[in-house]
């Protein structure tokens, strides 16, 4: 999802620029003096060789990596378990117009547990890259934060709309119980609020793309209710920006 740079004169000419300068939301090196001038490590070489640094760790992103853990199990047991079984689950944790008038808080809960499409989905990679990044920055209880509120807040103006649609007339009564669950929204927030902490160069070409993806899907009108929850979040994402970058400062 982010573009990668090239390095366009001799390495052994000029050292590279410290990544945490340019990049906001990538983890810094913690610990140990700070090198300047030539005896600088790469940073870019840094990563290649550690790759893993990007990714959840028990101790330094508890919240992502507890999080990651969960949906693991549930990934698993969508994938080997009894069929009967899983979709009573997923129907049960559902955030359909019907199961949020009765047990609101226990399904915008349970539907972020499951991953539509399984450890397949590209969500799981935004979940685990940009989660980590933001709860290196910001810490986890905040990430929690921003995550719940894409997922919450774009629930509810989606499924709220389908209400009203039903209501009136627009939809039948059926759509008050349309299958509704994963962790997209709450990815999708995630993205929009890290953007908040990159240099623009970087900012900008990661909202575009990542934009780009989601107005893709809302032209193709296969599920446009998901398709304009995810954009919603995306949005509350980017209005979280001052929120962030002082959580950010404090941090």
């Amino acid at each position: 999802m982010e573009p990668t740079a090239t390095a366009r004169t001799d390495p052994s000419a000029a050292p590279l620029p410290d990544v945490s300068e340019l990049l906001d939301g990538m983890p810094r090196q913690r610990g140990g003096p700070h090198l300047a001038g030539p005896l600088a490590p790469a940073p870019f070489a840094r990563a290649l060789r550690r790759p893993w640094r990007l990714l959840p760790t028990p101790a330094g992103t508890p919240f992502t990596f507890g999080y990651a853990a969960v949906l693991a199990l549930t990934s698993v047991l969508s994938t080997y378990g009894s069929s009967s079984l899983v979709q009573s689950l997923q129907q049960a944790s559902s955030t359909d117009v019907a199961h949020l008038v009765q047990s609101p808080a226990l399904v915008l809960l349970a539907s972020a547990m499951w991953v539509a499409g399984g450890l397949v989905s590209p969500y799981v990679v935004c979940f685990l890259l940009v989660l980590t990044a933001l709860e290196r920055r910001i810490g986890g209880a905040r990430t929690a934060v921003v995550f719940l509120a894409g997922q919450v807040l774009a629930t509810l103006a989606t499924e709220g709309t389908v209400g009203l649609a039903v209501l009136v007339g627009h939809l039948p009564d059926s759509s008050l119980h349309r299958l509704d669950y994963g962790i997209s929204f709450g990815v999708a927030a995630s993205v929009g609020a890290l953007a908040g902490l990159l240099r623009p160069w970087l900012r900008w070409p990661v909202l575009v793309l990542f934009g780009g993806m989601l107005v893709q899907g809302l032209l193709e009108f296969t599920d446009p209710m998901t398709s304009w929850g995810h954009l919603i979040s995306l949005g509350i994402g980017v209005a979280t920006w001052p929120l962030i970058r002082r959580w950010h400062r404090e941090a």
